[in-house]
C-alpha cells in the first residue's frame, strides 16, 4: 500500500476523536435515562449528541481534522 492515499488515517485525528467519545457518552446516558425513566436526561443526552457532531465540525474546520483528498494530490 502506498502512503500517499488519501484518507490514510482512517479518521483518528482529534476531531473525529472528540466527537466519537462526546456521542458515545451521550448514548451511554441516553441509555441509562431510559432504563431509569428519566426522561429530562434522556432529552439532554439527545442535546449532547447533537453538541458532538458540532464539536467535531468545528475542530475540523480549525485544523484538528484529517486532509482532505483534495490538499493531499501531487
Amino acid at each position: 500500500m502506498s502512503s500517499d492515499l488519501p484518507h490514510d488515517d482512517h479518521g483518528s485525528t482529534p476531531a473525529a476523536w472528540s466527537a466519537v467519545v462526546i456521542i458515545t457518552l451521550a448514548f451511554v446516558l441516553g441509555t441509562l435515562a431510559i432504563i431509569w425513566g428519566n426522561w429530562i436526561l434522556f432529552w439532554v443526552s439527545v442535546g449532547l449528541v447533537v453538541v458532538g457532531g458540532i464539536v467535531g465540525k468545528v475542530m475540523s474546520m480549525m485544523g484538528f481534522g484529517g486532509k482532505s483528498a483534495d490538499s493531499s494530490a501531487h
